[in-house]
């Protein structure tokens, strides 16, 4: 069963959160997080991206970027810009993008239950992500940017976030990309004590998005835990920063594909080597996907429409089914000579919130040769491979709104 646990949260001040709050470490590189922080000294994408306050030249995983994040963050603390709650509490995190809102639940879960898979994940990580999230966690010692966790959702606790939200939020701003960020503090005890006890009811968590920064965090755990011949299982460290929201409120967008090249086919013998797998149909406008099976195919300034045979949608493995796995399977793997996903630099991947104007502009300016639109990964998909212990390819999945850093930091 699931365990959440309260924690004494530094958070900005109300008025100091527009300022302070940040995308994600990974959804930037350094030099669209220097140009995003210049002339916002609050901005936690110094903390996040600390290798921004530092010379160019500077290897991204040399000691001193990891420094420069644990003396930017103390900063913020010292001036009085993160301030500790009086208490552990929990939070309520809505975030609205358009019609679309959701509402996680800001804790702390267990490092122990990540490791004995109560915590459920569907992707591998990659050593040097993996080992530099590790090293920032392990400086600062604090997680400064919650892992983003779902549940199959439960009415019982829906009815108590519900009813927390009934009030006025403590943080009310809109970001520059439009996204809305709500903060709700749940400092009733009998509230906290409710939700604690749903959640032992809930068998399993899954990450959903954040697979280094959770594994870097248990990693840190279990490094402190066996460094300490005291410890008892009650310490800071043997817990780590999530949000946790219900899959029914969860939206996943597509994650598209672009190739350098056609591996040396004309794109007549491309179409041909398509045409065993796929019903391949001109299109005179861009094409977004609308169901299971269906892609959209952009090269020299032309739109086709691709459906997947009835026998690869049927594919009872979870994940072979997938619309992603069945693109690799039977088009960049045999046809395109892209074995990993993870290595070959032919192929890059597109986040569904870009548009698909991103994929005709890659592919028109001459660095593509061909663009892959995708119908969206679902939630269900999701708990499903993570249920069955299998892993997804890469770049399945795409979640929007992004969580903002530096809303909450837990330190240990």
């Amino acid at each position: 069963m699931a365990t959440i646990r309260p924690f004494q949260a530094y958070r900005p001040k109300p008025e100091l959160a527009p300022e302070v709050a940040a995308k994600p470490y990974d959804v930037l590189n350094s030099d669209e997080a220097r140009a995003e922080a210049e002339g916002h000294p609050l901005s936690f994408l110094h903390v996040g991206k600390p290798e921004i306050d530092l010379d160019p030249s500077i290897d991204l995983y040399d000691p001193r970027v990891y420094e420069k994040a644990r003396e930017n963050l103390q900063r913020l603390v010292n001036n009085s810009v993160l301030v500790p709650d009086p208490e552990p509490y929990l939070y309520v995190y809505a975030q609205s993008m358009g019609d679309h809102t959701q509402y996680g639940l800001v804790t702390c879960v267990s490092v122990e239950e990540y490791l004995d898979d109560t915590i459920k994940k569907h992707e591998l990580t990659r050593k040097d992500k993996e080992d530099d999230r590790t090293r920032h966690v392990a400086t600062t010692s604090a997680h400064t940017g919650p892992i983003f966790l779902t549940y199959r959702h439960q009415d019982s606790i829906d009815d108590i976030i519900n009813g927390v939200v009934s009030g006025i939020p403590e943080i009310d701003f809109t970001a520059s990309d439009s996204v809305r960020h709500r903060v709700w503090v749940v400092r009733d005890p009998e509230t906290i004590q409710k939700l604690v006890q749903a959640f032992r009811q809930i068998p399993s968590l899954y990450v959903a998005d954040g697979h280094h920064r959770s594994a870097s965090a248990a990693r840190v755990g279990k490094e402190r835990r066996e460094a300490n011949p005291h410890h008892t299982g009650d310490e800071e460290y043997n817990y780590f920063l999530a949000v946790l929201f219900p899959d029914s409120q969860l939206r996943i967008l597509d994650y598209n594909r672009v190739v350098k090249d056609l591996n040396g086919l004309s794109w007549e013998q491309f179409l041909d080597a398509l045409a065993p797998s796929f019903n391949i149909e001109p299109a005179d406008h861009p094409v977004r996907p609308a169901r299971k099976g269906q892609y959209g195919l952009y090269h020299g300034g032309k739109w086709y429409r691709l459906r997947a045979n009835q026998e690869l949608l049927a594919n009872p493995d979870p994940v072979k089914s997938l619309d992603v796995a069945i693109l690799q399977d039977h088009v960049l793997h045999p046809i395109l000579g892209i074995k990993d996903l993870r290595t070959d630099k032919r192929i890059d991947f597109v986040g569904g919130i870009r548009g698909l104007d991103e994929l005709e502009r890659r592919v028109d300016s001459g660095e593509m040769a061909i663009a892959f639109s995708l119908y969206p990964t679902s939630v269900n998909e999701l708990l499903t491979i993570a249920d069955a212990g299998k892993i997804m390819p890469p770049k399945s999945t795409w979640f929007e709104p992004k969580l903002r850093d530096g809303l909450f930091v837990h330190f240990f």
